[in-house]
């Protein structure tokens, strides 16, 4: 009876294995919109921004991004989808700023998209460790929302619906993703849903 007893506790546990197994990398979100001058003139509570909210964001992201699986820690993946841009070539950027559960400090923070001046797929991984505030972030107690800010190449308040010629600016469409990579993980594309090739 013992060894039926020890035999049956085994296969629990590898029945229960996979769902021990942490996953090396989550998609924050993946968001595809078109963005005018007026969307920015008219967004709340700030200007210039787009919300990425609820449902917009996964919602099997988890609670505490530090364990079991340690993101915070880890990297972000990022991929910037230009797929409409007004000609001219004007230096754009999106800031991307983690809305927290809980803060401290300044109580959010941003890392951001690159600049880009034309069309085109951008792509780049960021420590979560060295953007702008990261520590601003209680991390166990997870995100809520992200903020997504057009911005020139100015700097921090460099918002575009402020600039007298928004027409470099608007109206532009973009898909831009989030990829959160656990610590000692590599990026891998081939796990993210739907991710077309580059547009033409």
């Amino acid at each position: 009876m013992i060894q039926i007893k020890w035999l049956l506790a085994g296969v629990s546990a590898l029945i229960a294995a996979p769902a021990m197994l942490h996953s090396a990398q989550f998609v924050l979100f993946d968001v595809t919109f078109t963005y005018s001058k007026t969307d920015a003139d008219t967004s709340t509570p700030s200007k210039s921004h787009y919300y990425v909210r609820g449902a917009m964001l996964n919602p099997d992201r988890p609670r505490d991004w530090t364990t079991p699986a340690d993101y915070r820690n880890g990297s972000v993946h990022i991929r910037a989808e230009v797929i409409e841009k007004p000609a001219g070539g004007e230096k754009t950027t999106w800031t991307l700023c983690y809305i927290p559960n809980q803060g401290q400090g300044n109580g959010y923070g941003c890392t951001g998209t690159g600049f880009y001046t034309e069309k085109g797929v951008y792509e780049q991984d960021v420590p979560m460790t060295s953007f702008w505030q990261n520590d601003a972030i209680v991390w166990p107690a997870g995100i809520k929302q992200m903020d997504l800010v057009i911005k020139d190449a100015s700097g921090g308040q460099g918002h575009a619906h402020r600039r007298p010629d928004p027409e470099k600016f608007f109206p532009t469409k973009m898909r831009i993703t989030m990829v959160q990579v656990s610590a000692g993980s590599t990026y891998d594309p081939s796990l993210v849903p739907n991710l077309a090739p580059p547009q033409p």
